[in-house]
């Protein structure tokens, strides 16, 4: 679990959360069952480098300690991201807090694997990725880093669903079983 370091805030004005980001940090909140934890704000060099070393698309759920400096640790996961409209810097972020015990409910990012032998693209497809993530319910625990996806025997027009995920013990998911996952299209 990667430990990230951070500062407990008292103000919440406008004006001190863009003090902190002329500083370097970003402002974040922590959640659980719905309401407010913790306030607080984090090392934008810190973030960076986890955005850095997370594959894309796998952070939402990459399980995270919260060290605030009072020395108190809690394990999250990103619930969300601000970023400017036009450069992109990370605003905010929002954590949610896992309690043992306590189902949340998160996003699992889908990977596409043997993609390069799938016999649809052979014959002259376009594999086309419909959903990247599936929303699921489960036990912190429990949560699955991604599921796997095997394309290889896609002929054109035809299509992964929701329902082909083999779902670990402990995790439901909440997507339709019927909506598609990733397909093989007509150039």
């Amino acid at each position: 679990m990667i430990t990230i370091k951070s500062k407990t805030r008292e103000k919440t004005t406008k004006g001190s959360v863009k003090q902190c980001r002329r500083e370097g940090h970003i402002p974040y909140i922590v959640y659980s069952n719905g309401q407010t934890k913790e306030m607080g704000t984090v090392l934008k060099a810190d973030i960076n480098t986890l955005l850095r070393s997370i594959r894309f698309g796998f952070l939402c759920t990459t399980k995270l300690m919260l060290q605030n400096d009072a020395g108190h640790e809690r394990p999250v996961v990103v619930k969300d991201i601000q970023y400017h409209p036009t450069t992109y810097e990370i605003l905010h972020l929002d954590f949610l807090e896992l309690e043992e015990g306590c189902p949340i409910k998160c996003k699992v990012p889908i990977d596409c694997i043997n993609t390069v032998d799938c016999v649809g693209v052979k014959l002259g497809g376009m594999l086309r990725t419909v959903l990247r993530h599936v929303k699921v319910k489960c036990l912190p625990k429990n949560i699955p880093s991604h599921f796997e996806i095997d394309v290889k025997d896609l002929g054109m027009r035809e299509s992964k669903r929701v329902e082909d995920i083999s779902l670990p013990e402990g995790v439901k998911c909440l997507a339709n079983p019927r909506d598609v996952l990733v397909s093989v299209v007509k150039k």
